[in-house]
Order: C-alpha cells, then sequence, then structure tokens
C-alpha cells in the first residue's frame, strides 16, 4: 500500500453531509451513504447493490462481453419489487410503498450504471415506456401497467424511426380508424430498447384520417408484432420493429393530438434526468479503479500518484465528477417542486442531460490519461465506462437538441428574474405527481428563473469571483452584441453561446448545493478552478468563429481569464482526491 507521505497526512473520506444526515457525496457500495424517509427505500437499494457484488465482477463482465441477456437481472428486480415499488405513481399502486419518488430513483440510476451501464438501460428504457401510459388518460391501462409491473414487467418506448430518428413531425406510424373503436396499426420502428420483451410498448403515430399524432400501446407477443433484428452489438436488446395490420381498440389508446405531443416531448423531460446519473455511476466506478491502480503502480523510481501531471489529472477528474453530482442532486429538488409556476426545471433538467453527460466524457479521459493502456484491459470496469460513457450524450437527443432548448431560457435568466420561495431539499417520501401532469410544452421563452446573483453573491472565493467577472462580460456581449440573424442560425455558433450560459447556470446549483451538503470553501473554489478554465475555453472558440464580429471578439477576449493558484488548497482537495484509495474494490 503507497504512503502518499507527511503532506498528505490531512487525508480523509470526503463525508459531505447534509443539514439533516450523512450521505457521502460519492457513491461507496461498501459503505451505501444514500438517505431515504422509508425502509422499504433502502433494502431495495442495498438487495441491488448486494446481487451485484454476489454476482462479482467476473461474471458481470462475461456476460457483457458475450452479450449476454441480462435475465438474472430482470429475475431479481421481479423478486425484490423493484422496478415495481420504484415506478408505479402511489394513485394506482398495489403496496403501500409504491411512488415515483425522483429522488430514491436517482439512487437506483447511479447503482445499476455503477455496476454497468446495460443493467441501468433496461430500467431507463422502462420509465420511458411508462411515460405516456401514465401521462394519458387510459385508466384501464394504467392499472393493467402496475400489475404487469408487480408481475416483473420491463416497458419500451416506441418513438424514434430509422429514417426520422426522433423527429416527431415526420413519423410514419399509422392508426387507421375502421369504426366502433376499432383501428388498424402499420409501420416500423428503430431503436427501441426492451422490445424484445416489453410487456407494453407506448408506440407513437398518427392518425391516417386527420394526421392528429396518437399513443397506444402494443405487446411483443401478438403475431401482428414483428421484432425485425437487434441493431446494436451489446447485452441490450435495441429493436427494429414492425407493426402490419396490429389490431388497435380504443382500449389501447392513449392519447391524441396535443395531448399526444406533449406526452412525447414531457416523457423525455422524465426521462433525459436519468442519463446524468448514469454518467455519475460509471466515473464513481471508473475513478476507483483508476485511483487503485495508479498508487500501486511503480514507476521510474516514483508511485503514479506522486508525479505532478497525475495530480492535476485527479484533481480535475474528482472536482468535476463531484461537482457533477451536486449539480444533478440539486437539480433534483427542482425537479421535485415543480408546478405550473415553477417551470424551473426544464432548464436544469436537459442540463443534467447534456452538461452532466459531456462532463462524465470528460472525466473518463482525465482517468484515461492516469491509467493509460490499462482501461484497455478486459477484465476491468475501466474498459466499458470508456465505451458506454459516450452513449449517454447521445441518448434522448444530441448535445445540440439540447442546447437549442436550453438556449430558449438565456434572456429571461440572466435579464428578467422571477420571485420563488426557496427551494430546500428533497428526500421526503413524496409522490412527484407533476411528472405526469405537466401540461403543454409551449411557452419556454416566457419561463422565469430566481435571480442567479442570490447564490453567487453569497460566496467570496477567488475563483468564483473571476468567474462572476467573466458572467458579467458574458452579458455585456448579450446586450451590446447579440446573435445575428445568420449566426442564430448557426448552430455551432449558438452552441458555444450555450455552453457559456449553461456554465452559469451549472455553477449557480452547485453553490446552492454546497451550502446543503457543506462543502469545504477549498473543494468549492477548486471546482471554480475548472470552471474559469472551461468558460475561457468557450470564450476562445467564440472569438475564433469566423463570424464572430470585432466586437464580439474583443469581449470573448476580455472573457479569457486564469484562475487564482493556491497550492495549499490543492494540496487538501488532492488529498482528499487520494482518499479513496482502497475504498472499494469489486469483488470476483
Amino acid at each position: 500500500m503507497h504512503d502518499p507521505g507527511a503532506d498528505l497526512l490531512i487525508c480523509y473520506m470526503p463525508q459531505y453531509r447534509t443539514r439533516k444526515g450523512r450521505m457521502m457525496i460519492l457513491l461507496n457500495p461498501k459503505k451505501f451513504g444514500w438517505e431515504f424517509s422509508d425502509k422499504r427505500s433502502d433494502e431495495i437499494m442495498r438487495k441491488t447493490i448486494d446481487f451485484f457484488e454476489r454476482k462479482g465482477r467476473g461474471e458481470t463482465k462475461k456476460d457483457d462481453h458475450e452479450r449476454t441477456w441480462y435475465q438474472d437481472f430482470l429475475d431479481f428486480q421481479k423478486e425484490v419489487g423493484a422496478f415495481s415499488t420504484l415506478l408505479t405513481p402511489s394513485a394506482y399502486a398495489l403496496d403501500a410503498d409504491s411512488r415515483w419518488d425522483t429522488w430514491r430513483n436517482c439512487a437506483f440510476n447511479e447503482i445499476t450504471a455503477f455496476y454497468g451501464l446495460n443493467y441501468w438501460y433496461t430500467w431507463q428504457v422502462s420509465i420511458l415506456g411508462l411515460g405516456p401510459i401514465w401521462m394519458g388518460g387510459n385508466e384501464a391501462v394504467k392499472k393493467r401497467t402496475a400489475e404487469l409491473l408487480r408481475d416483473g414487467g420491463i416497458f419500451a418506448f416506441g418513438l424514434s424511426e430509422k429514417e426520422h430518428g426522433a423527429d416527431l413531425y415526420s413519423t410514419e406510424m399509422a392508426l387507421k380508424p375502421l369504426g366502433d373503436g376499432k383501428y388498424l396499426a402499420n409501420g416500423r420502428k428503430y431503436y427501441i430498447g426492451n422490445a424484445n420483451e416489453a410487456a407494453l410498448v407506448s408506440t407513437f403515430g398518427k392518425m391516417t384520417d386527420t394526421g392528429d399524432y396518437v399513443f397506444f400501446v402494443v405487446g411483443d407477443r401478438n403475431p401482428k408484432f414483428e421484432v425485425v433484428k437487434n441493431v446494436v452489438n451489446s447485452q441490450n436488446f435495441v429493436a427494429e420493429y414492425a407493426l402490419t395490420d396490429y389490431p388497435i381498440t380504443d382500449a389501447e389508446i392513449l392519447t391524441m393530438g396535443r395531448d399526444a405531443w406533449d406526452s412525447a416531448l414531457n416523457t423525455v423531460n422524465v426521462g433525459k434526468f436519468n442519463l446524468g446519473w448514469a454518467s455519475i455511476g460509471i466515473c464513481t466506478h471508473a475513478y476507483f479503479e483508476a485511483i487503485d491502480h495508479a498508487s500501486h503502480r511503480f514507476l521510474y523510481k516514483h508511485y503514479v500518484i506522486d508525479f505532478t501531471h497525475i495530480k492535476q489529472l485527479f484533481v480535475d477528474a474528482y472536482t468535476r465528477l463531484v461537482a457533477m453530482k451536486l449539480f444533478s442532486l440539486r437539480a433534483i429538488d427542482y425537479m421535485r417542486s415543480a408546478s405550473p409556476e415553477d417551470r424551473r426545471y426544464l432548464l436544469y433538467n436537459p442540463m443534467v442531460k447534456m452538461k452532466v453527460t459531456t462532463q462524465g466524457e470528460e472525466v473518463i479521459n482525465l482517468l484515461w490519461d492516469v491509467i493509460a493502456a490499462k482501461g484497455f484491459e478486459k477484465d476491468m470496469y475501466f474498459e466499458q465506462a470508456a465505451r458506454d460513457i459516450r452513449a449517454l450524450p447521445k441518448l434522448e437527443g444530441t448535445v445540440h437538441v439540447n442546447m437549442a432548448l436550453i438556449i430558449k431560457f438565456m434572456p429571461n435568466y440572466f435579464f428578467n428574474p422571477g420571485q420563488f420561495p426557496e427551494i430546500g431539499q428533497r428526500m421526503d417520501a413524496a409522490d412527484d405527481e407533476f411528472l405526469f401532469d405537466q401540461g403543454p410544452t409551449k411557452g419556454l421563452g416566457k419561463i422565469q428563473f430566481h435571480d442567479y446573483n442570490i447564490a453567487y453573491g453569497s460566496v467570496d472565493l477567488p475563483n468564483v469571483n473571476v468567474f462572476k467577472e467573466q458572467i458579467e462580460v458574458l452579458k455585456e456581449l448579450l446586450l451590446q452584441a447579440p446573435p445575428s440573424d445568420a449566426q442564430i442560425d448557426d448552430i455551432d455558433f449558438l452552441l458555444i453561446l450555450g455552453e457559456l450560459f449553461t456554465l452559469v447556470g451549472y455553477g449557480q446549483l452547485i453553490i446552492e448545493n454546497s451550502k446543503i451538503y457543506d462543502v469545504s470553501r477549498e473543494m468549492l473554489d477548486q471546482i471554480f478552478d475548472f470552471m474559469v478554465r472551461d468558460f475561457s475555453k468557450f470564450a476562445l472558440q467564440l472569438y475564433s468563429k469566423t463570424s464572430s464580429t470585432q466586437v464580439q471578439m474583443d469581449l470573448a477576449l476580455r472573457m479569457i481569464r486564469k484562475p487564482v493558484a493556491d497550492q495549499a488548497r490543492f494540496e487538501k482537495v488532492l488529498a482528499e482526491a487520494y482518499s479513496l484509495e482502497g475504498q472499494y474494490t469489486w469483488s470476483d
């Protein structure tokens, strides 16, 4: 075991505490620290951890390499009632503990991805498949769905098509009315997870007579439902399926018209939130592997973790990972507290999907530079982490799609704040009913946010202060040299501008949650060390765009700043990052 030396004697496990309890900021299955208001939630999480620990790394890796369908995991979740308890709203619950609770669902997200994205995926796809059902008005289907969940059923979301992706306007799935509440469905769907075994597949299409949108459910046991093929090389089954004169009645219709359109988009609002949490789970496990490898690797008369550049890589990876989780935990609070009067979650939600997942890629890149060739070895978790982390920013819409959504909130965020009561931490055992009654998907540009200066003004730290100055220059650019019509049509230009805006909201929620989790001043300022650098990076990209005007270029140069160095602060955060050495190893 490597002794980091006297300069690291201050090292400690990162016991970031909430005002209520003891939850550690990063998941360690051997010291599970998520807190719940009820015993049943804790029981499900601990049994899930136990399932994967007993299965072990060797068997899990073998299943991954051989692309084995994860029936053992599905049998396990049926036995413990995991999906049923976690994914059945209380109005349709068949037991006292069932509810849709985003707090505990995110714990399950993190745990399943920690052991393998394939296991998370079947859960995630079920969430998407359930969205149109719980949002629809078909009470009989809802009651049937609760029974299917109790019986261990999984679900699928039939939205995208081979030629059109998730372009809802162009969907070719057609529902033809026959009269007397009967219809025939014809068409194909593509890239549909779980479709090989789904109890119900929520399918999006259009009416042939009116062109109205429609959501209906089908089952893969019907002979008119053809699973064409698995389109991926994976444990997952991501299907192309075809409906050929598939009989539908009013009893299978979930929604029609605008309601069907809204339920499609609102389902993605619920489901996309999970992707950032999968990135957090993957990166956390990869971090444990990387720190253990580096701390025991002796090269050129030094342990790897003693090299200066390795210290920087670990501090950057660790602070980015902690920031990912701080932001995502805080976003839960806004998600669970949403209402028709408070839709701030519609900004923070796609940021968990887009910003957290791209940060996950960055964390894996940093750790890969530490462990180098070890990251390719077939027995390492890291090998699949490096592969799977790339998928998450590309599921449920690309980064560009999510950024186009985020940009709509920028004017009100910066220049037209609203008044909202302060939202506290939401760990309570409540049913998140609003998620299935989000209402119309229009009017995003009218949504207001609380003044971000409240959070930033509450902190006086060197790098946070530099970041505040960068924000002010960004606002100056938006007022003095806003994008032209041509620049607005250039998605790459907007993407850069959106990255700058996203960093502001990212930092805001991190600051808010740093108080809830009692994060040290040193840790928070070191987080803003990379935030300042990232802001400067995107400012340079804005400067370098061929379409940037002289005024925009001048302002972009003013955004480029260097973070404030503090060796004592760096060493304290480094000690915290290195304290995870030997804390978790997946048994064989």
